[in-house]
């Protein structure tokens, strides 16, 4: 089987495709985009929004990770990456809606991209402001999401989509101080994500560069 997948190394959901596949036990290439291609015909054919990562399979093109990761889970021998329980299930559903529309958004566009991303990649400062208005966001996030954490894993005792797409989040987020102080305050949720990092899927994936400012 043939399975490619394009995206910018370090980014938080291109990341967490490739836990999943790793997860798996699955081959795949990962052709990397720079941010700029991203806006080219090439990708654009990939991904009409521009976006990443972009999937392809034997010919089956996919984007949106929560999709690809679901296709991947049910693609590929190995572990299973849902669970079989309803509420668990759902729970995961409501976890993968959370990281998309308040962690990502709320976190990850402001406090990442200003620590990390803006001064390492683009070559930019931080802006303090954004970064201070954030900070609330980023407090109620990792307490909603810390709240759900009564397992090993977010929704039970065994690795979800839910847990590879917010570990790959937060293991970004854990970069920069602000976000270090606040998930010291739940330290269920710091541990988990320490379980997270550790797991080869997440070890052989970290592609973020090692030095920001």
């Amino acid at each position: 089987m043939s399975v490619k997948v394009y995206g910018v190394p370090g980014s938080p959901y291109v990341r967490a495709v490739l836990v999943g596949l790793e997860e798996k036990g699955a081959a795949y290439d990962f052709v990397a985009v720079a941010g700029p291609q991203t806006r080219q015909a090439e990708h654009l054919a990939r991904h009409p929004f521009g976006r990443v990562p972009a999937f392809w399979h034997d010919g089956f093109a996919l984007y949106e990770t929560q999709a690809i990761l679901r296709y991947i889970d049910g693609a590929f021998a190995g572990p299973a990456l849902r669970p079989r329980d309803l509420k668990e299930v759902a729970r995961m559903d409501q976890l993968i809606g959370i990281c998309d529309w308040y962690l990502f958004p709320q976190v990850g566009v402001t406090i990442a991209f200003q620590r990390i991303v803006k001064p390492l990649i683009m070559g930019g400062t931080p802006d303090e402001a954004i970064i201070a208005k954030a900070i609330p966001n980023a407090e109620r996030c990792y307490a909603v999401i810390a709240g759900f954490l009564h397992a090993p894993f977010l929704t039970g005792a065994q690795v979800s989509i839910a847990d590879l797409m917010i570990a790959c989040q937060m293991s970004m987020l854990a970069k920069t101080p602000e976000c270090q102080a606040i998930i010291a305050k739940h330290p269920p949720l710091r541990d988990w994500l320490s379980r997270m990092e550790a797991r080869p899927s997440l070890q052989k994936t970290d592609l973020l560069p090692r030095k920001a400012a």
